[in-house]
């Protein structure tokens, strides 16, 4: 991949050999289902496809379709789970009941060592040849490529162009958390004329949002934004700690409640796309789910900085997850999900999917960046080309896993009065430094 860039701050460039344990995947299961036998006989394959993006299922649903069309000797099943449902879980039970699945979800080095007896590798396919320099970092085991980005993404405080302009913010003036402070109050004071039920909508209900993507930005310093390092370190230490709570004070303080009963289609469709408020914390895969409910409003949105001190004016940005290939699949099955995962990606017709429909932004090349579509990845992709970025580094967190599982619950208490700060930093310390013994 020499010559390749990679825009957005790519999370290390360890090799993660030491890291991940040989021996990923491959082979036939002697247990094969009356699926693997008809795709051994010559007759339709058929691939079962798990994954966690609820914000493109349509979409994603339309492709299949299409590639169905063009490789009639080609069956794909789909099922989504995200959004509401934690999609780790359901993963790993579903793995456990036996069912079928040739392509799964990813998130980093730990998922490839929980997942490590069904991974096939991939560094002979057209798409991981085509990945930009650095997104593979994550799923490298010596030679063997265990994963490709799904696509690269951004999130911060996605706001609403027409309210701020009738409230007379400039959104460029927002930097630093006194910059946020000072605007979240002019809007709350204007509530009545602009026409918004609160400044926020912030979803307690969702682990996810607090202990992943809210935690991630004040955590990836200590790590020097790098998911391997957060992937080996013995502890965290809550380095600005008092940073994370402020910023979760001033969402909470000024937002839609309650909170913890406020869930992710809530935040996104019921107030934020019908602009019952202002901003919302999300990032750029919101935008297919805003543009379904209004694509006026969806032309008018655009993401702000989460203001964390040393890195004003930045985004969080990397790749949020990949596609793995269950390698104990028949062989037939692995090659037609390869074959697949290429088209998707290296195809005019699947390009052109990635960039108009699905709206993402690409973590391959060979790709029109002129043509990304919508604003929100537009604004990700110029906070990244700028170096104005924070690193991705819920990634490498402890398993079972930490972020939405101890330090996105602890906050939920901390929201409910049932924890003070301090003790949802202490908890959250002792359950990293557990989980790593």
């Amino acid at each position: 991949m020499k010559g390749k860039k990679f825009y957005f701050k790519a999370a290390s460039a360890l090799a993660l050999s030491g890291i991940l344990l040989a021996g990923c995947g491959g082979g036939t299961d002697e247990g094969s289902s009356d699926k693997n036998k008809d795709a051994a006989s010559g007759d339709k394959v058929t691939i079962d496809i798990f994954q966690n993006k609820v914000e493109f299922k349509t979409q994603f649903e339309d492709l299949v379709a299409q590639y169905e069309e063009e490789n009639p000797n080609v069956d794909i099943n789909v099922k989504t789970v995200g959004g509401g449902t934690d999609y780790a879980p359901v993963l790993k039970s579903s793995f456990s009941a036996g069912e079928d699945i040739n392509i799964f979800n990813v998130t980093g080095p730990q998922d490839v060592l929980d997942y490590k007896e069904y991974l096939t590798d991939l560094a002979d396919t057209k798409a991981a040849d085509a990945a930009l320099e650095g997104t593979l970092a994550t799923v490298e085991d010596g030679e063997k490529i265990l994963g490709l980005p799904v696509n690269q993404e951004g999130y911060g405080l996605v706001y609403n162009k027409r309210i701020f302009k009738e409230a007379g913010i400039d959104p460029a003036s927002i930097q630093s958390y006194d910059d946020l402070e000072k605007a979240v109050k002019t809007l709350d004071s204007k509530k009545d004329e602009l026409g918004i039920e609160a400044v926020f909508a912030l979803p307690g209900k969702e682990a996810w949002v607090l202990g992943d993507h809210l935690a991630n930005a004040f955590l990836a310093d200590e790590f020097d934004h790098s998911v391997v390092n957060s992937f080996n370190a013995d502890t965290v230490k809550f380095e600005k700690g008092d940073e994370m709570k402020r910023f979760l004070d001033l969402q909470n303080d000024y937002s839609v409640q309650p909170v913890l009963s406020l869930d992710y289609s809530q935040q996104v469709e019921e107030y934020f796309s019908l602009e019952r408020v202002a901003m919302i914390q999300q990032g750029n895969w919101i935008y297919p789910s805003v543009e379904q409910m209004d694509e006026e409003v969806a032309q008018n949105i655009g993401i702000l900085p989460i203001p964390v001190e040393g890195y004003e004016g930045s985004i969080p940005v990397g790749v949020s997850s990949y596609w793995a290939v269950n390698g104990q699949a028949d062989e037939a099955e692995v090659k037609a999900a390869k074959d697949f995962l290429d088209w998707m990606y290296t195809s005019d017709t699947g390009k052109e999917a990635v960039l108009t429909s699905f709206k993402f932004i690409p973590a391959y090349e060979g790709y029109d960046t002129e043509k990304i579509a919508d604003p929100l990845s537009k604004d990700v992709y110029r906070y990244s080309s700028e170096g104005k970025t924070i690193g991705w580094i819920f990634a490498g967190y402890p398993s079972n896993p930490w972020g939405t599982g101890v330090a996105g619950p602890n906050m939920q208490k901390y929201l409910d009065g049932g924890m003070t700060w301090d003790e949802v930093e202490a908890d959250s310390i002792k359950q990293w430094e557990d989980k790593r013994k």
